[in-house]
């Protein structure tokens, strides 16, 4: 136990030296010991983390087997919890780990767990102590950002993403994130959204991980989505942070197309706002000059259409049904940013869209499914000629006069 105003020391002795490690990781979790840290305590994990890796790096040299690998195992994850829970919010301790050699120390020694051909869950933990680590050092700390990225980059940050260690970290992806040029970051959101596609969240970690990816990625696209319009030049059609935009969206709608992960996209604040002030934007642009994102008929629908914006509105449409399904707020709050207008002026057929369509019906779906109001709203712009009939019947939707009022209902879709 520590004494008053003091942490204890790492021991030497090897069972009492993970005993006293973990005795520390414990009571660094409190704000008030991480302020009181001295170098020192640092310094004895370091040597700690050198003298087992020299350990563990000797005997895969020499071939022979390791005596005790579990314990040195669990030495190493106890160590690096350690370590991450004393550098959270504390950019003292982050700025001495980091000078002392911690951060060079620890991917050295992740490359070298890599290597270790066991499928163990000690092995696994120390890892992934280890990843949590090295986002917390780096959360907030540029300083830290900078000597990750040199230490790590290219070898380790491709070996984490392929091995998928780096998005059970999310603190780390944030910090790499922010190094990454815009063609990189392409490439790490088209492997999330893979990651996102093949995973069933089972359990309260894996949903810790997902809402810290899911906060994360919303904020990205509320800080670029008006980078699509620089599409709008035929000069600007690689545009690079555009392509970022339009990554961010499509793994938005992966997102929110899993039931065990809309409900709580459904409730972050902002996104549905963000994804009509989008549709709006576009639809907007596409009508003041000819462009992407203008409705086009023009192909004979041999033609493929390679422009990297095609769909964005439809994947727009997508989000904006997918936040609304059964969810009354996400309905109302789409009829007070007048989106069902918006939606309805963007479900006709077009070339730059060729999905919009079946969005949209899907989406109006999702905003009239017992909401009285927004049905009300949908049948009035009709009877006002403010909304296409056909349109409504495309989407098997039609409306109805009954005593003095008018209800949209469900009819089925006549045959082409």
């Amino acid at each position: 136990m520590a004494a008053a105003g003091s942490l204890p020391a790492v021991a030497a002795e090897p069972g009492a030296r993970l005993e006293s490690v973990r005795v520390l990781a414990g009571l660094f979790r409190e704000a008030q010991h991480r302020e009181m840290a001295k170098e020192g305590v640092f310094q004895d994990l370091l040597e700690i983390l050198r003298s087992v890796s020299s350990e563990i790096e000797q005997a895969y040299k020499d071939s022979c087997e390791l005596v005790d690998l579990d314990t040195r195992l669990l030495l190493i994850a106890e160590c690096f919890r350690c370590l991450r829970n004393a550098c959270v919010e504390c950019a003292k301790n982050q700025h001495v780990m980091r000078n002392l050699g911690l951060i060079s120390t620890s991917v050295h020694l992740i490359k070298l767990l890599h290597g270790i051909k066991i499928k163990e869950e000690l092995l696994l933990a120390a890892l992934r102590c280890s990843l949590q680590f090295l986002g917390n050092v780096a959360a907030g700390n540029g300083d830290s950002q900078n000597s990750i990225w040199k230490c790590a980059f290219p070898d380790l940050f491709l070996f984490m993403i392929v091995t998928d260690y780096l998005l059970k970290c999310p603190e780390l992806v944030e910090a790499l994130y922010a190094k990454l040029s815009n063609q990189e970051r392409v490439t790490l959101l088209e492997l999330m959204m893979v990651n996102v596609c093949e995973k069933n969240l089972h359990t309260s970690e894996e949903m810790n991980v997902f809402m810290r990816h899911a906060d994360f990625l919303v904020g990205c696209f509320q800080e670029k989505y008006e980078a699509v319009l620089k599409l709008t030049s035929a000069e600007d059609a690689d545009d690079e942070e555009a392509l970022v935009a339009i990554c961010l969206l499509d793994v938005l709608c992966e997102m929110t197309s899993s039931n065990g992960q809309l409900e709580y996209l459904q409730t972050l604040p902002g996104l549905l706002e963000t994804a009509i002030d989008t549709l709006r934007l576009t639809h907007l642009a596409g009508k003041q000059t000819v462009n992407v994102f203008t409705v086009t008929h023009a192909m004979t629908g041999q033609e493929e259409v390679l422009h990297p914006a095609v769909d964005f509105k439809s994947h727009l449409i997508r989000l904006i049904g997918n936040l609304c399904y059964k969810n009354k707020e996400n309905q109302d709050k789409v009829y007070e940013l007048d989106g069902i207008p918006l939606i309805l002026d963007n479900c006709s057929i077009d070339d730059n869209n060729p999905f919009v369509n079946p969005w949209a019906v899907y989406a109006i779906r999702n905003l009239t499914e017992q909401n009285e109001r927004n049905q009300e709203l949908i049948a009035q712009m009709e009877e006002k000629g403010l909304a296409d009939n056909s349109a409504l019947e495309s989407m098997g939707l039609e409306i109805e006069k009954r005593d003095d009022k008018l209800i949209l209902r469900s009819v089925r879709k006549k045959p082409s």
